[in-house]
């Protein structure tokens, strides 16, 4: 645990100090992102971001070359592969926040990305399925690396259609990988694996550079993380995940107690990222109903919405980072504790708090509207019952000649006189 601590602290002291230097270079480069309509941020603002946060990661990973124990995650390729595409897709991202380049050129860039993973040792052998009895199904390369490609692109676009609000991104990126360290590191524990551990490595690294980078980029960011860092996240994520459940059958586990551990290794981007995923699906499924491309941009996001309800920018990024947390380290305690009613009603009570949450500005907005009204019609009828009110009701038909009514009122003229 020591030197994963350390891995971490680097990784977050070179991010943070490396981001300065970024984001210099990043406005003499005018690599800007300027105000758009669909855009929360007022002022253009550098991008790039991503470029520090992979120094970070490389830095994090040759310091771990050098400790002791976690030298033994390099034994195989894996880590290596994910520098290597990290590399490749932080690339792909700062060609972006320079010039832009259209939705299939990325995909396109991110599905090459995620097969240089693939080829260098990262891929997806077995999956368990704990219905009907079937068990673990062994995947060969012509399922398992489609598989991989799939849930690595996912991922990827997943974070980058997050990342719309100062510190989004970088927060939710830093609860997930936490998450997924917290749930990696317990398999060693448990013997599952060994504590020295490639997605372990991963995951710790990555929380490092995003909590680097985050002081910096939190509201008012003076720097967006871009294209370059939510792929390099999403990238980072997606190869943790697979590589904790691709070199390991799941059915060597010793009983049946473990059954949500043995399930949750292939669902841990969907655990950990749910806010994220439940976003892009939404994103996809708005926009094909409209005719439109699922990579056009609007303004329905969950940040967006969470705006509209009444939240200011700074309490939108924490709702959205403690739903992240609940989500993602409720996923993981339950895995670790093999679902105690104990967390289980913890998790329950955090959910009704984290709803009223959410719906208080609407409710406070509601109650502010259902107020102002009642105090508007105690003014009318305070108006209609003072003497004076009541004095000109009275002079009023004298003046027109007409009686007036026990209300009041004047009465109206006889019909059918000229």
């Amino acid at each position: 645990m020591r030197e994963y601590v350390v891995v971490l602290l680097t990784a977050g002291l070179v991010t943070y100090l490396a981001t300065p230097v970024v984001r210099l270079a990043a406005v003499r480069l005018r690599m800007m992102a300027a105000p758009r309509e669909r855009d929360v941020h007022v002022i253009p603002t550098p991008r790039g971001g991503g470029v520090a946060m992979y120094l970070g990661v490389a830095a994090a990973i040759l310091v771990a070359t050098r400790l002791p124990a976690l030298q033994r995650t390099f034994d195989d390729s894996q880590t290596a592969a994910v520098l290597v595409a990290g590399g490749l897709i932080c690339a792909l991202g700062v060609l972006d926040d320079k010039f832009g380049l259209d939705a299939l050129t990325k995909l396109t860039g991110q599905i090459a990305a995620a097969g240089v993973m693939v080829l260098l040792g990262v891929q997806l052998l077995y999956v368990f399925l704990p219905v009907a009895d079937i068990g673990t199904l062994s995947l060969g390369p012509d399922i398992g690396v489609p598989l991989t490609l799939l849930l690595t692109v996912l991922t990827v676009n997943a974070l980058n259609f997050i990342d719309g609000l100062d510190g989004l991104a970088a927060g939710v990126s830093a609860i997930a990988a936490l998450a997924f360290f917290a749930y990696s590191y317990n398999l060693g524990v448990e013997g599952y694996d060994d504590i020295a551990s490639a997605p372990t490595l991963i995951t710790a690294v990555l929380a490092g550079a995003c909590l680097g980078f985050l002081p910096h980029n939190f509201s008012p960011a003076r720097i967006f993380m871009g294209d370059s860092g939510s792929m390099l996240v999403g990238l980072m994520l997606s190869a943790a995940a697979v590589s904790a459940t691709g070199q390991a059958d799941p059915q060597t586990f010793d009983s049946a107690a473990s059954l949500l551990p043995l399930a949750l290794p292939l669902l841990v981007p969907i655990a950990v990222l749910s806010i994220p995923f439940i976003d892009l699906v939404m994103a996809v499924v708005r926009r094909s109903l409209r005719g439109r491309s699922p990579f056009s941009p609007d303004k329905m996001h969950l940040h967006h919405r969470l705006l509209a309800i009444g939240h200011s920018h700074r309490r939108a990024v924490l709702v959205m980072y403690f739903w992240a947390a609940l989500l993602s380290f409720g996923a993981v305690g339950l895995s670790i504790t093999n679902g105690r009613v104990e967390l289980l009603v913890g998790i329950a009570v955090l959910l009704v708090l984290g709803v009223v949450v959410v719906l208080s500005p609407r409710a406070r907005r509601a109650a502010r509207e259902a107020r102002a009204a009642e105090l508007e019609a105690q003014r009318r009828r305070s108006r209609a019952d003072h003497p004076t009110a009541r004095a000109l009701r009275a002079t009023a038909p004298a003046a027109s000649g007409r009686p007036a009514d026990p209300a009041g009122t004047p009465s109206p003229s006889p019909q059918g006189v000229r």
